[in-house]
């Protein structure tokens, strides 16, 4: 009996041996992959590290993570794996010569659920659709024809801009965003705006002011504990819902809108030339229709132009006007170079770029002193990678601190300083590899198609503020000069604080030039 018994039982020990060796190899497996994660701060249960980032300035204190763990850092929000990258290395290691594994956005619930933002390019996960719209942008802004045929808009704008400055210098900020939304608005719909009073912009402007209401650090919690979506929107305390899904009726309009009047304009032949109507007859004329889904995806794309353009533009705009206020002998210096150049008997175009090398790393210095967006938008891993010998997990959150590598000292030493000088001492190779276009306009798949026609505007507008306006300290009422700070709102964008200035026309004669321009403009 007994032998019999331990006959029968030996392939049954024989298995359970080796399922307990496969548990053990599982198990080791299971601890070493999660030991070989990122360094990163110390979690706590169930919160994971969430308690350790505060509400605002988050940029920085992942720059303090970073000195202290590394290049890339791991942590953990309540259930949700997160990767920060502080360097632009391993931003480029990971997100463009990586792409196919980066190139997604994380399931955006109170954006893109919730206000119904997910359409929009720049929340779009990756996919067919993303890569269509994607395409109809980059044919749009990325060839030298298509820029070429965008400078008499960008040349008119800019004269109708400066026409503003000087009749409402106060206003400077507002005349910024004036020239972003009507070149925006007349490449995307063929629509001309005059005044920030226009119907499209106060929708637009509504859309994106509710926007950033509804989503406040608490309302973003969903993100990180998706069942609050379920949240009964008449339970106290669901107010963050309740702003969230009227944000979507917003959105719906600012879409709907421009891209109705496009249509209801081909229909009666008066459409201007653009992106919409390009899009429209293009997939008409292929198969004589356009799908319900193409259409959604054509005004979502229309839409995500204007939010993401207005917004980059205009920041990199005042943040010009700070500098210079901040640091007059740059202005001066640029000013000397401009008058050699050009002269005062004309102003300048484009053709004058390349002979504006200092004007050039003035621009290059902007974009590196005031990153407009400081964690830019998170991609999304698509699976478990392996990176100098730590393992990023599948359907992480993968942010790229903006600002830590536009402050990076190894590049740029004394970063909290503008210095456009640092771009005259570098060769050319050193200046491709860390310029900032390579990293404000976002990385690989995901960088912005329209980032050489926002180069662009930019030269033109602050060659042309260099060239007519004096830009100088204004002085309190004891005649002394108010040298603002270097302040910006916390946020998705870095919004800068109001400061005082004075700005007006270098001379009486330009000022004349300017009301001539504007006035053949319109």
């Amino acid at each position: 009996m007994f032998s019999s018994f331990s006959l029968g039982t030996i392939p049954f020990v024989y298995g359970l041996l080796t399922l307990v060796a496969l548990r053990v190899v599982y198990s080791r497996w299971i601890r070493n992959r999660l030991f070989r994660r990122p360094p990163g701060p110390n979690p706590v249960p169930f919160l994971g590290n969430i308690h350790q980032l505060p509400m605002d300035y988050q940029e920085r204190t992942i720059l303090e993570w970073g000195k202290r763990f590394g290049g890339v850092v791991y942590a953990r929000f309540f259930q949700t794996h997160t990767i920060m990258i502080n360097t632009l290395e391993v931003a480029q290691d990971l997100m463009e010569k990586r792409s196919a594994n980066y190139s997604d956005r994380p399931p955006f619930i109170l954006h893109s659920e919730l206000m119904g933002w997910k359409s929009m390019l720049i929340h779009m996960r990756y996919g067919d659709r993303f890569r269509t719209g994607r395409r109809w942008t980059h044919d749009a802004f990325s060839s030298k024809t298509a820029l070429k045929a965008y400078v008499p808009l960008q040349l008119r704008e800019t004269y109708i801009m400066l026409a503003g400055l000087i009749d409402a210098p106060q206003d400077f900020v507002a005349h910024f965003a004036r020239f972003t939304a009507a070149t925006i608005a007349e490449i995307a719909y063929g629509h001309t705006v005059t005044s920030l009073e226009d119907p499209y912009i106060h929708m637009a402007d509504k859309a994106a002011g509710a926007t950033v209401e509804a989503g406040s650090p608490a309302s973003m919690l969903v993100d990180f504990i998706p069942i609050l979506k379920y949240y009964p929107t008449w339970l106290p305390g669901a107010g963050w819902k309740r702003k969230a899904l009227a944000v979507r009726e917003l959105g719906k309009q600012m879409n709907d809108y421009p891209y109705n009047m496009v249509k209801s304009k081909m229909a009666a032949g008066t459409a201007r030339p653009s992106f919409v109507s390009n899009i429209i007859e293009q997939l008409t004329s292929q198969k004589g229709h356009m799908t319900p889904e193409e259409e959604e995806l054509l005004k979502c794309t229309a839409g995500t132009l204007y939010g993401a353009g207005t917004e980059t533009s205009q920041n990199v705009f005042t943040a010009f006007v700070l500098a210079m206020v901040r640091y007059p002998h740059i202005f001066k210096k640029a000013r000397e170079e401009m008058d050699r150049v050009v002269g005062t008997d004309r102003l300048p175009d484009f053709n004058d770029r390349d002979s504006l090398p200092y004007l050039e790393c003035v621009i290059r210095e902007v974009l590196r002193w005031h990153v407009p967006t400081p964690l830019g938008v998170p991609h999304y891993s698509a699976k478990d990678d392996e990176y100098n010998g730590s393992v990023i997990p599948a359907n992480s959150l993968v942010i790229a601190n903006l600002w830590a590598i536009s402050h990076d000292p190894t590049h740029f030493p004394n970063p909290h300083e503008f210095i456009p000088e640092r771009w005259e001492t570098m060769d050319k190779t050193k200046i491709e590899a860390v310029h900032p276009k390579n990293y404000v306009f976002g990385f690989g798949r995901r960088m912005c198609p329209a980032k050489n026609f926002a180069d662009a505007s930019a030269y033109i507008v602050l060659a042309n503020l260099v060239a007519t306006m004096d830009i100088t300290r204004a002085v309190d009422a004891h005649g002394r000069e108010i040298i603002p700070e270097h302040a910006y709102k916390s946020g998705f964008v870095h919004h800068l604080l109001p400061f005082e200035c004075n700005i007006r026309p270098r001379s009486s004669h330009v000022a004349k030039w300017i009301a001539q321009l504007a006035a053949s403009s319109y």
